[in-house]
């Protein structure tokens, strides 16, 4: 009777496993529904990162999962699986296509956005205000482009 609780127990126990709940998979798919765009010419630059000193441009972040997209009057990024923690996105509606965001004067000329849309002040907001889980579940975002000129 012992030998029969004790191999009960061990099912019970590795069911969980078995049936990919309890532990989870340690990752979740993250993608992103893009709103705003002013124009469908060029093409969208987006950069997922963990590391807040690499927020938000990727730079130093050999990690970071970027995507390049066209434009369109409809635009989903599709990140895949992201191991779980606390990601932030940045996006840049790179309208001339050269692989960068212009600026006049310090000031974009292009469009940006950020996950949870971060606010923007007197520069890109921080990794803090920007940042989400992924929890292995699927996070489906919304960000909205802005433009200042």
């Amino acid at each position: 009777m012992r030998h029969r609780s004790r191999a009960a127990g061990a099912l019970i126990l590795l069911a969980p496993l078995a049936l990919g709940a309890g532990g989870g998979t340690g990752a979740g798919d993250v993608s992103v529904s893009v709103t705003g765009l002013r124009s469908t010419r060029g093409q969208v630059l987006a950069c997922l990162t963990a590391r807040p000193k690499a927020f938000p441009g990727c730079a130093g972040d050999p990690a970071a999962h970027t995507l390049i997209v066209p434009a369109g009057s409809h635009v989903e990024l599709d990140f895949g699986a992201i191991p779980n923690g606390r990601y932030a996105i940045s996006l840049v509606h790179d309208e001339n296509a050269n692989g960068r965001l212009d600026k006049r004067l310090m000031m974009p000329r292009e469009g940006f956005g950020f996950s949870r849309d971060a606010p923007v002040r007197f520069g890109p907001p921080s990794f803090a205000s920007a940042a989400f889980a992924v929890d292995g579940a699927q996070a489906h975002l919304s960000i909205r482009m802005r433009y200042l000129f």
